[in-house]
């Protein structure tokens, strides 16, 4: 997917990218290749690729859910900022905060939002498990995101804590995983979501499909959740 094509695609969908914001995709991507050389962001590197695989990906919950009030957003795990930043290039109207565990990766996304001059973007240096107890963050959210990060009756238990009630938790899977669904039931209810939209679509070109799960916050997640960090990956609630 050229930078063409990727114009095309969006405005497909309801998406007219302005000249700044397709300079802002490009600065993205020339820069993600250049740290890349340095550090392990991605093996996705050219830029066909990373249009498509990455920044298209990114931004498809948009094309099924609404990202165009004023929403903050937490992004657990981002690694190089999917599926934040590219939302964000599109609505910058969004209050993104972006954790993760790895400082080098804080370090890229600093330096990326000040050379692409995003606002409103905050990046934490924490285990998510640490993050979910901050009295600061928890229950903070209006979406919280994650892309392709854990299993996900794991990542329910990192991410539906930041959900404040009425939030919504969106997790992008690469296929159908009805499997891990069935395995999250039980620590969906327990942290106090229950699924509201299933998603499924093929990525253009390719014709890879991707599953979006959407889980509405109901009730406040009990404090115990998430458990220390480790806890939730050797042990989920299943």
């Amino acid at each position: 997917m050229n930078e063409e094509q990727f114009k095309q695609a969006l405005h497909e969908k309801g998406i007219d990218l302005t000249g700044t914001q397709l300079k802002q995709f490009k600065k993205y991507f020339e820069l993600l290749v250049e740290w890349n050389e340095k550090m392990n962001l991605t093996a996705i590197t050219d830029e066909a690729s990373v249009y498509l695989k990455h920044f298209f990906d990114s931004i498809s919950a948009s094309f099924y859910e609404d990202f165009t009030g004023s929403f903050s957003v937490c992004d657990v795990g981002a690694g190089a900022g999917f599926p934040s930043i590219p939302l964000k290039i599109c609505f910058p109207n969004l209050k993104v905060t972006i954790v993760d565990s790895l400082n080098k990766r804080i370090q890229f996304l600093t330096h990326l939002s000040k050379e692409l001059q995003l606002t409103d973007v905050h990046f934490v240096h924490s285990r998510a498990e640490d993050f979910g107890q901050n009295k600061d963050y928890r229950e903070q959210y209006d979406i919280v995101t994650a892309r392709a990060v854990a299993r996900l009756s794991v990542l329910a238990e990192l991410c539906v804590p930041l959900v404040k009630v009425g939030g919504r938790f969106i997790a992008m899977k690469a296929a159908s995983a009805s499997d891990e669904l069935k395995d999250a039931k039980k620590a969906l209810n327990i942290l106090g979501s229950e699924k509201s939209a299933e998603y499924s679509f093929l990525l253009p070109i390719e014709n890879s499909e991707r599953t979006l799960y959407v889980f509405s916050k109901t009730k406040s997640t009990p404090k115990r959740y998430p458990r220390k960090p480790g806890i939730p990956n050797k042990t989920p609630i299943i």
